[in-house]
Order: C-alpha cells, then sequence, then structure tokens
C-alpha cells in the first residue's frame, strides 16, 4: 500500500503517512480486533507522547546540521580529505574516513545536499564512477545513524524502549562493526556496485 502508492505517484511520502496510519487502525480494530475501541484513546494518547519525543530528536539534529552547515564544517573537512589524497585507493580510504565523520554529526538529508556536490568532481578526477560513489556514500551515511553525537535511530530507540543511550551504543556495537565491514567490501569492490550496468 504504502510503497505501490508512492511509487505509482498516487500520492506524496507525506500522504503516505496518513493511509498508512488509515490501514493500520483498519487492520488493527476491525481485522484482527487487537484494539478496542475504548482502549483507542490510550493508545492513541501514547503515540503522541512517542511522536513528541521524535521530533524533539528531530529538533535538535536539525539545529546541529544547521550550526555544522553555518560554520563550513563539511568544506573544512573535504579541504583536508582533498589535501591528502593522491591515488583512487587512498580516496577511497579518505572518503570513508570522511564520511563516518560527517554522518557522526550531519543527517543524511543535509548531507547529500551539501556535499556530494562537493565531492563528485573530486571523485571523477581519480576515475570513481559516479554510481559506485553514490551507493558508498548512501551505505557510509547510513552508519550516522548508529553513531554518536547524532545516531538518530539509537536515540529514537533509547526513547521507546525506555534504556540509557549507552545501553544502546554498546548493545549495537557488533551490528556497526558488522555493517562498517559490509561499507568497505562495496567500497573496495565496484564491480558489485556496476554489476547491472553492464
Amino acid at each position: 500500500v504504502v510503497l505501490g502508492g508512492i511509487y505509482s505517484g498516487y500520492f506524496a511520502v507525506s500522504e503516505a503517512a496518513a493511509v498508512t496510519a488509515l490501514y493500520v487502525l483498519v487492520v488493527e480494530m476491525l481485522v484482527l480486533r487487537e484494539i478496542s475501541w475504548r482502549r483507542l484513546p490510550a493508545v492513541m494518547r501514547e503515540s503522541m507522547v512517542l511522536v513528541g519525543g521524535i521530533l524533539i530528536i528531530l529538533g535538535m539534529s536539525l539545529a546541529s546540521t544547521n550550526y555544522m552547515i553555518d560554520a563550513g564544517v563539511p568544506q573544512k573537512l573535504l579541504e583536508t580529505v582533498s589535501s591528502l589524497v593522491s591515488s583512487p585507493l587512498s580516496f577511497l580510504i579518505l572518503l570513508l574516513v570522511f564520511l563516518l565523520m560527517l554522518g557522526a554529526i550531519l543527517d543524511i538529508f543535509s548531507a547529500i545536499v551539501l556535499v556530494v556536490p562537493l565531492i563528485l568532481p573530486v571523485a571523477s578526477q581519480f576515475g570513481v564512477h559516479p554510481v559506485h560513489l553514490g551507493i558508498v556514500f548512501l551505505a557510509t551515511m547510513q552508519l550516522g545513524y548508529l553513531t554518536p553525537p547524532v545516531g538518530l535511530n539509537l536515540f529514537i530507540a533509547s526513547y521507546r524502549f525506555d534504556r540509557s543511550i549507552v545501553t544502546l551504543y554498546l548493545s549495537t556495537l557488533p551490528f556497526f562493526l558488522f555493517l562498517l565491514l559490509s561499507v568497505l567490501i562495496i567500497a573496495f569492490w565496484p564491480g558489485l556496485s556496476l554489476v547491472f550496468l553492464g
């Protein structure tokens, strides 16, 4: 319902959220009957508290992102990385370090808009395919949701499951290392990203 509606163009992402809420309401109350009409107000109240907590986290994340952008942190990091590059291998290594640092301080959407236009010309100079660069960029930046200080997914999980953020950081560390290994494979095996391009 959600993906089909979005990709077919029937509704936008915000409309898909409303459709999803309606779909869940119908399924839970009329089909599965797991939520009674009497219990519905309590469920709505709990969900609003959760949404409020998520909005506070998002607000702080966007505030830190805007500060980093205004301070020119991404441009300074890119200049430092560019000055150390001498080969495609060193470019990829420094790109991964740069993106991991960036993912820890910026949300992925701001990074796409701000950083991709900066690194694309540098990558093309070292023969890195744009598709490969895009996949490496997204895969690496996704790790930012599991790293401090932003770590948006962990903050939401901490709030939702009432666990300390330190406990979650330690619990997700093995999974972070596994994802990091996956990112390294993607970065240094370009054929994996370009297999469908012929």
